[in-house]
């Protein structure tokens, strides 16, 4: 067992009682238990259920792209027991008729568990600030306007100050609209190799540097979304050295992918914002290391193929990631960028504390929300596999490491590959001194 929460690592027993973790002890402590069902997870990692705190499950209004039952099943596929899905839905999800009804499907479908975004503001405009009090009542955990930057200072503070009411974080998609207008990719030599019109990093910078001025005026709490220069991660990690409640995630696109990846027009890897340099990717590793960034999500963003298979030019920015994150998250474990706990933490720990959701932890009395992974597992990304309608990955024909083999929610299991796992072992090292705790 991996558990960032309690930073212990360990061979252990552990006992599920109606929904619940009711003991974890010393491997044969709870001897036979009459009438259970056991899970052997010999030579795999047990780790608190996943969380993934940015994905877009479409529904309602764009389910040609995604919908809340096959989002959820392709996050439980890829060890996400829990999600949070952003509100540029169509109607948004900027009032309690809306978050209603994401919760409703959500119950209906049956895999991960889904945590609503709302909006900061009415219609994602950017003028009129959401219902955001009747929102949380329903159960959102934030609010964002994901999709669009928050361009107007004023609303930004208002949302701020008011979310402070309620104790949840404003998610900022950091982005200026005027330099980043009608940009396609980074702003760099491929993008004027290409012909292609660039973005600035300073677009995101610039944003970024007045949301951390506006979070220390109201002492709100302001999380950044998909943080993609190394700048950025400059300005997060001096704000939070001056106290201010500032948080980060990066997504794994970010991490591993360069803006040489566009290569000769490749639509797959167009995405907002765009990918940037190596030096950019060098700071976001270094960001993570030293917990500046304290999540790893996805940004799931699941496109129809007719939306991706066109000019580049005319092509929808983003990709899809819930089953594909882990494994990249435990390539930065084997090449020692993280250290194993370190690493889901990034995807539980950090995203539980951030959204003030009590999931994350495998103590006893929690909900027995599981992963089970298998670390060694070698497989091909194929996307024609993946349980999400969208097809838009970045990661196509990769190699990849290590895959969820069990996911469980409340104790129930809504994901189980039952496939022979294959024992050619990885140079994932389940030990002590990897896993940065104590045995």
């Amino acid at each position: 067992m991996v558990d960032p929460s309690r930073a212990f690592s360990g061979l252990v027993d552990i006992l599920i009682e109606d929904g619940v973790i009711a003991v974890v002890d010393h491997p044969g402590c709870l001897g036979r238990v009459a009438d259970a069902h056991e899970i052997d997870a010999t030579g795999l990692l047990v780790v608190p259920g996943l969380i993934d705190m940015h994905v877009h499950l479409r529904e309602p209004g764009f389910e040609y792209k995604e919908t809340i039952r096959t989002g959820t099943a392709a996050a439980a596929a890829g060890g996400f027991a829990t999600v949070a899905c952003m509100a540029n839905t169509d109607p948004p999800n900027d009032n309690l008729a809306v978050t209603q009804y994401i919760l409703d499907q959500a119950r209906v479908a049956g895999g991960a568990e889904v945590f609503p975004i709302g909006a900061v503001s009415v219609g994602l405009r950017g003028q009129q600030m959401a219902e955001i009090g009747e929102m949380q009542r329903a159960g959102i955990v934030a609010v964002s306007d994901d999709g669009h930057p928050v361009a107007n200072s004023i609303l930004m503070r208002r949302a701020l100050e008011y979310c402070k009411m309620f104790d949840i974080p404003v998610i900022a998609h950091e982005e200026d609209p005027h330099l980043a207008e009608g940009g396609m990719m980074n702003e760099g030599a491929t993008a004027a190799r290409l012909g292609l019109r660039g973005i600035p990093a300073a677009a995101e910078e610039v944003m970024i540097a007045r949301d951390v001025a506006l979070a220390e005026l109201t002492r709100g709490r302001l999380h950044i979304a998909h943080v993609s220069t190394a700048r950025s991660v400059e300005l997060i990690r001096e704000a939070r050295a001056r106290g201010i409640a500032v948080t980060a995630e990066a997504t794994p696109h970010h991490v591993w992918l360069t803006e040489e990846a566009v290569g000769d027009y490749d639509t797959d890897a167009k995405v907002n914002p765009p990918l940037r340099t190596r030096a950019d990717v060098a700071a976001l590793k270094a960001g993570l290391a030293d917990g500046t960034i304290e999540v790893i999500a996805s940004d799931h963003a699941p496109h129809h193929q007719d939306a991706k298979d066109i000019q580049f030019e005319a092509a929808a920015m983003g990709v899809i990631g819930l089953e594909t994150t882990l494994p990249l998250v435990l390539r930065l474990v084997r090449e020692q960028q993280l250290s194993l706990i370190d690493g889901i933490a990034r995807l539980t720990t950090g995203p539980a504390r951030i959204l003030g959701i009590s999931r994350g932890t495998l103590g006893a009395g929690a909900m027995a929300n599981v992963t089970v992974i298998d670390p060694d597992s070698r497989w091909t990304v194929d996307a024609s596999t993946f349980r999400s309608k969208g097809r838009n990955t970045p990661f196509k024909g990769w190699e990849m490491i290590g895959r969820a083999v069990l996911t469980m929610v409340g104790g129930r299991i809504v994901y189980e590959d039952r496939r022979e796992r294959e024992r050619e072992h990885a140079t994932l090292e389940v030990s002590g001194a990897t896993l940065g705790g104590p045995k």
